[in-house]
């Protein structure tokens, strides 16, 4: 069966789906020998699909790993220049594994590293507007009429952001512990935010992404996801969640 390139690509733990778009862009990808262009299609049974002149590999089995993030390191693979490190260099696996979503270096925090190409890719695009959530120490003690703007949505580079969960934690002498809950995730969007709204982030950590949580796992530690965790993962991106609603609208609309 035929399927578009990038998606085979990812399958094959290559990178995630809009990565090897990339690849396609800048010629490095081929069909039979010829290269290849951007929606192309191919079948892995019949065609020789190779990166830089390598080999596609068939799908095999995949590695998942949770990770905690430390402040101080990169989430993504640097500038090859070696001078800080990567969540990468902290997990002692062999293989291409390449982390799902960001984190700031300033940022601490669940990342989930993987060769799954296809997972990465729903689990970080828009369209499938899976939940991350994050605690967030804020200077100050944002009141109730601040926290419900946020909620709502407040303008960010000219565009409205997408409601969000927030709430009281705990409260310090001077600070405040809250529970930021996000569909959405512009760079250093949290940060921005809530500078925004008087309350400057002086320490920020990621949680959960969809059905992962970070548990009891230390800065520095990673481990091997369990297999109910992969299967979680796998049920929560097998559709888009606005194809979700939008069948619950039109059941709705039926019943009237």
């Amino acid at each position: 069966m035929e399927e578009r390139l990038q998606k085979i690509m990812a399958r094959a733990g290559i990178d995630s789906r809009r990565a090897c778009e990339e690849l396609i862009r800048e010629g490095r990808v081929a069909v039979n020998g010829r290269v290849a262009q951007l929606g192309q299609k191919a079948d892995q049974a019949r065609d020789r699909i190779t990166v830089d002149g390598r080999p596609v590999p068939v799908k095999r089995r995949r590695t998942y790993v949770a990770l905690h993030k430390p402040r101080g390191v990169l989430s993504d693979e640097g500038d090859g220049s070696g001078r800080l490190s990567t969540v990468r260099d902290l997990v002692s696996l062999p293989g291409r594994l390449f982390p799902v979503g960001r984190l700031d270096l300033r940022s601490e925090g669940l990342i989930l590293l993987t060769d799954d190409g296809e997972m990465a890719n729903r689990l970080t695009h828009p369209r499938y507007e899976h939940t991350k959530e994050y605690h967030v120490y804020v200077e100050g003690h944002p009141d109730d009429e601040t926290l419900e703007r946020w909620r709502q949505g407040v303008f960010l580079d000219g565009r409205l952001t997408a409601p969000a969960g927030v709430s009281v934690l705990r409260h310090g002498r001077d600070h405040t512990w809250l529970l930021v809950v996000l569909r959405e995730g512009r760079k250093r969007q949290i940060r921005r935010v809530a500078t925004m709204l008087g309350y400057p982030v002086y320490r920020l950590i990621r949680v959960s992404i969809g059905p992962l949580r970070l548990g009891d796992l230390k800065p520095g530690q990673w481990r091997k996801l369990a297999n109910a965790e992969v299967k979680a993962l796998r049920s929560a991106v097998r559709r888009p969640q606005s194809s979700k609603r939008s069948k619950r609208s039109k059941r709705s609309k039926r019943r009237r």
